[in-house]
């Protein structure tokens, strides 16, 4: 099958148990598949009027972290731990190999890296891994605009910026309250996707709605009735902004949906992001966020529901680096079948995010003894005065339960459709609006005969 493979995809920063193989996933996109499909947007012309710009407002941030730097090194080294020495020294070391010049006059920093020929006085530099050198490397620089990261990756982004063809700007003014809603549609042999730029001006709430639906044709062996959508979002949010995002993933069993976000936060921002992913065979969802200003805080409430073969992959990665930051990820799902599942949540204390405070939650209910499910809660820490958190709650159906279950008329295919239909049922009613629960309808109806008459049997019987 020729097929475009996006490698490394939602990769964890630091990786662990690889024989587990959900360090990372693998996407293969049919290269049957054109562009095309249809992206709306439901917004106030004011949104797209103005000169704002994400990598704008981002440098305007990394202009008073310089000066904010600049004060507080004055008189001093600035960052002198020997991580940051290390990574520097190896990094001058190697930049002067690749010259040439490595046996030249003037090349002592490669003896700072720890050689055989290094005096014992640096011989107090750590070796460091690659995500350790990476991550030192990065504290050096204080680059926000180098730093910043999408959860799925830069090559998903990449592939995901041609099919959008332009980056599309919401931006928010000062002390303003605006709200937006994207929807993407693919059919059977399209691929279609919107790339999607937020600035949250200071003191600015801006409500997100993003809609991805693919409907390819049910029950589907070949690349021609596939389909895709995806979306790509890069968010800013400004001092004391609030921003609420919710993404909704439907697709048909032989849909593809991509969602690729990335988030840096000022001081005192409030980001909300809400991801309810339930249908499609193949979904990838990744987040990566930079908590940058002090007492920043972020939450991600994730739900998900996999049924029949269909596979979840989702990918969060946050940073704090400001003071006083705080993140929450809690994630809930089903999987039935033989669906299969992985979840990475990282949260990474960067050095000098003191009295910070990150958690991570996942409640997974396995409906079925045929369901594959990994669960990879992460906490990296390099700062002393934090709090971190994570744990999981994974379960399956109790034989007693279902034993108590068919005594009582109800078979076991019907029990695991009772947990499909809550996951179901939930999603429609906290739809954001009435055509996200349309397309909710229609997918509980494909999957459970009857889903819609229950669901409306109550408005009915209350008119």
């Amino acid at each position: 099958m020729d097929a475009l493979k996006i490698r490394h995809a939602n990769a964890m920063p630091a990786p662990t148990w690889g024989w587990l193989r959900m360090n990372d996933t693998q996407i293969e996109i049919p290269m049957s598949l054109a562009p095309g499909g249809s992206m709306e947007v439901d917004a106030e012309d004011r949104l797209f009027d103005h000169a704002m710009s994400f990598e704008g407002a981002v440098a305007e941030l990394q202009a008073r972290l310089d000066a904010a730097r600049a004060t507080a090194n004055e008189g001093s080294a600035g960052d002198d731990r020997a991580c940051v020495r290390a990574a520097l020294a190896e990094n001058a070391a190697r930049n002067v190999a690749a010259d040439g010049a490595a046996e030249m006059p003037g090349t002592a920093e490669t003896a700072e890296s720890g050689s055989a020929n290094a005096p014992a006085a640096d011989l107090e530099l750590p070796a460091l891994s690659r995500y350790q050198k990476r991550a030192a490397l990065e504290e050096a620089a204080l680059d926000v605009a180098t730093a910043f990261e999408t959860g799925i990756g830069a090559d998903a982004r990449a592939y995901l910026n041609f099919l959008a063809r332009e980056t599309m700007v919401l931006a928010a003014a000062k002390d303003t309250q605006e709200r937006a809603t994207v929807r993407v549609e693919a059919e059977a042999g399209e691929a279609a996707a919107v790339s999607i730029d937020v600035v949250a001006a200071p003191g600015s709430t801006f409500d997100l709605v993003i809609a991805l639906d693919a409907t390819a044709a049910m029950g589907a062996e070949d690349n021609a009735t596939a389909a895709l959508a995806g979306t790509t979002l890069r968010v800013f949010a400004g001092s004391h902004a609030r921003v609420n995002v919710t993404v909704y993933a439907l697709g048909t069993p032989t849909a593809m949906l991509l969602d690729d976000e990335g988030y840096v936060l000022d001081e005192g921002a409030r980001v909300n992001v809400r991801h309810v992913v339930l249908g499609g065979e193949l979904t990838v969802t990744g987040l990566a966020a930079d908590v940058r200003g002090d007492t920043a805080r972020l939450d991600i409430d994730t739900r998900y529901l996999a049924s029949g073969s269909e596979q979840r992959d989702f990918n969060y990665v946050v940073r704090q680096r400001g003071r006083k930051t705080v993140s929450n990820m809690n994630a809930n799902g089903v999987l039935a079948g033989t669906s299969k599942k992985v979840l990475r949540g990282t949260i990474d204390l960067v050095h000098g995010c003191k009295g910070s405070e990150g958690s991570e939650q996942e409640t997974v209910l396995l409906a079925s003894e045929g369901v594959d499910n990994k669960t990879v809660p992460t906490i990296l820490c390099d700062e002393d005065d934090v709090a971190g958190n994570h744990g999981a709650t994974i379960g399956h159906v109790r034989p007693e339960q279902l034993f108590y279950l068919e005594s009582r008329g109800v078979s076991a295919e019907a029990a695991e459709a009772l947990f499909i239909r809550a996951k179901l049922e939930d999603a429609a009613l906290s739809a954001p609006d009435e055509r996200i629960r349309a397309s909710v309808l229609r997918l509980g109806e494909a999957l459970i005969p009857g889903f819609t008459d229950d669901i409306d049997a109550p408005k009915e019987d209350a008119a």
